[in-house]
């Protein structure tokens, strides 16, 4: 952000609206509306979320919308928007057992207990442009494929190799700080774990991705391997104060990634795979 100009509060308007103008294009063509952009770009809608630190599709939307596709933009729109809500409690720790499946793929598996479901995705895709699309009409009928209800509470993948001693047990640990909150409080030096993590998670899409590459594959001397994606909706709890119990009030969308990798053992463990876990 580049704010060290002079012209006073007239060139300030002046900018302003000529990004609106910037912003609507061609007046020719129809304005774009927020829920075009909240159900056809759903991928760039989930980036925002992720990397604003707020779920809510619709804000993510309008948020792409007022910075003309600008994904950076967007998520600093989201963030500063979050900074101004109160906060009202915590939910429970999501059950990504309990998810309606709509994709879900192993790598370390010939025959994926319980089945593997490919789902909405470019991976399999000739990565042409189809030039079917720039005319109007090309929405494809609905099948029996895209209309089906999602999997629900399939179980992991490496639950079995879990009880076959093959996969370490993912076990919280006893006595974990409560980790801080870099959205309401700056982040301090040296950075705890939780703290780390958290900047991870809000960064840059694509800078997260080469991070992965560089230190997987061009530093380390160790590779893992994919032992479950999933993605589908996971039902979200809180425990009012009144109540005393759980109570849903939603769900969301989660992408979830276990990975595995070769461990030898060590004098307190024996050889099996490690993993680690991502959650967006």
């Amino acid at each position: 952000m580049y704010i060290a100009v002079k012209g006073g509060e007239a060139a300030i308007a002046a900018s302003w609206r000529l990004l609106d103008e910037a912003r609507r294009g061609d007046r020719a063509l129809r304005e774009l509306e927020v829920a075009q952009v909240r159900a056809q770009l759903g991928l760039l809608v989930d980036r925002v979320m992720a990397e604003g630190s707020l779920y809510d599709p619709e804000l993510a939307a309008l948020a792409l919308k007022q910075a003309r596709g600008d994904a950076i933009e967007a998520a600093f729109l989201l963030r500063a928007y979050r900074t101004t809500l109160p906060r009202f409690g915590f939910t429970e720790p999501v059950d990504t057992g309990r998810m309606r499946v709509q994709r879900r793929i192993s790598a370390i598996f010939k025959d994926l207990p319980g089945g593997q479901l490919l789902g909405p995705t470019f991976d399999y895709t000739q990565r042409l442009l189809d030039f079917d699309l720039l005319g109007p009409g090309t929405d494809p009928a609905p099948s029996a494929h895209t209309t089906a209800a999602p999997a629900p509470g399939i179980a992991s993948a490496l639950d079995r190799l879990v009880a076959e001693g093959l996969v370490e047990a993912a076990t919280p640990s006893d006595g974990d700080p409560e980790p801080d909150d870099i959205t309401r409080q700056p982040p301090t030096y040296p950075m705890p774990r939780t703290t780390r993590l958290q900047m991870l998670a809000r960064a840059d899409e694509g800078w997260v991705l080469g991070l992965a590459y560089s230190s997987q594959r061009g530093y380390a001397n160790t590779h893992p391997f994919a032992g479950e994606v999933r993605f589908g909706a996971v039902p979200v709890e809180i425990v009012p104060d009144e109540l005393g119990f759980a109570i849903e009030i939603g769900e969301i969308e989660l992408t979830e990634c276990q990975m595995v990798n070769q461990f030898v053992g060590s004098a307190s463990a024996p050889p099996q795979f490690t993993r680690g876990h991502g959650l967006a």
